[in-house]
């Protein structure tokens, strides 16, 4: 279902955390989310954009599918501390 729309309770779920803490988050317009007759709504592909962006937040380089470079590509870039001994 393309516009899936899912209660507090099943966001809860998907979440996994404790509906209190969805509708808090909801509240504070921290998690995208609409009322609907004084009863809190949420768009299934809005919560999965929302997820996508917490985890690019968290680690920008996984997000993106890259890697850092490590410390020995670094060295052999040029990009290492160099002795001037």
């Amino acid at each position: 279902m393309p516009d899936e729309i899912l209660t507090l309770p099943e966001v809860a779920v998907l979440l996994k955390v404790a509906e209190k803490t969805v509708y808090t988050m909801a509240q504070r317009a921290e998690i995208p989310a609409f009322k609907v007759r004084g009863q809190w709504r949420f768009k299934r592909v809005d919560l999965d954009s929302w997820i996508e962006a917490q985890k690019a937040s968290l680690n920008p380089a996984t997000a993106q599918n890259e890697t850092p470079p490590s410390d020995a590509a670094a060295t052999e870039r040029g990009g290492g501390r160099q002795d001037d001994h």
